[in-house]
């Protein structure tokens, strides 16, 4: 059984997309919901938004098929966008908005 991921292998993979190393593409229509689905390198991400601010990363699923869940019980640092730093954040807002 492969190992979960962390909120650390998370977050570098929304990193490399603010960066530019790998593409973020959407991958469900806008619609005005909350939750949006985004591909990066093959790792799939659901996306907690509020209007054009991120939020949270809910769930994601990397190209070999480890998981990782948000638990919104344990401390600060398990969420990977917590992790980000403010422009990685913002970066990762515009690529959402465009």
């Amino acid at each position: 059984m492969p190992t979960p991921l962390n909120a650390r292998e998370v977050c570098q993979r929304l990193r490399d997309a603010a960066l530019g190393v790998c593409p973020l593409r959407r991958t469900d229509e806008p619609c005005g919901s909350a939750r949006v689905t985004v591909d990066i390198d093959g790792w799939r991400l659901a996306l907690d938004l509020d209007g054009p601010r991120l939020l949270h990363c809910l769930e994601c699923r990397s190209a070999d098929g480890r998981a990782w869940r948000l638990d919104t019980s344990q401390r600060f640092g398990t969420d990977p966008v917590s992790l980000l730093s403010t422009w990685e954040l913002a970066q990762i807002e515009r690529l959402l908005a465009e």
